[in-house]
């Protein structure tokens, strides 16, 4: 088991390095740079089919691999967003608690769900503007509530 916890942790830091290094501008242009570079060399490999093979292995392969590094990588993005969202949700006494780990609803109950937030959502279009906003001055008296409650404890 302690194997194996090694190598999911390898595999998650693995695939967060190699999804922030893919994501960056000077991954993209290498991969440019790498497809001009076939391209020219189009005409002296006579366009032959061993020269269109090594382009097409090339980036069958690299996608089949990437499509496990992003994959590990969203999910826990995925799951740490959730987190957040399920600390928001316990933290606010006005939240419904229901909608913690809402993830794992069927997707008839998400169904049953959305259709009861766009009713809210009709009716706080209403009764108020969609335009306005919370203020930072709200904001900043919620975070002193926060804080007072905190040294309250």
């Amino acid at each position: 088991m302690k194997a194996q916890q090694g190598n999911g942790n390898f595999f998650e830091k693995f695939s967060s390095k190699v999804s922030h290094i893919t994501g960056s501008p000077g991954a993209f242009f290498l991969a440019l740079l790498a497809i001009i570079v076939w391209g020219i060399t189009g005409p002296l490999f006579n366009y032959s089919d061993t020269w269109q093979l090594v382009i097409n292995t090339g980036t069958t392969i690299i996608t089949f691999l990437m499509v496990f590094v992003i994959q590990k990588s969203q999910n826990k993005d995925s799951k740490s967003l959730q987190l957040k969202l399920n600390e928001l949700i316990a933290a606010n006494k006005q939240a419904s608690n229901r909608l913690i780990v809402v993830e794992d609803l069927s997707e008839e109950e998400l169904d049953t769900l959305h259709k009861y937030y766009c009713k809210l959502a009709d009716e706080t279009k209403k009764r108020m503007s969609m335009k306005e906003s919370h203020s930072v001055e709200e904001a900043i008296e919620n975070t002193d509530e926060k804080f007072e409650e905190e040294e309250k404890k």
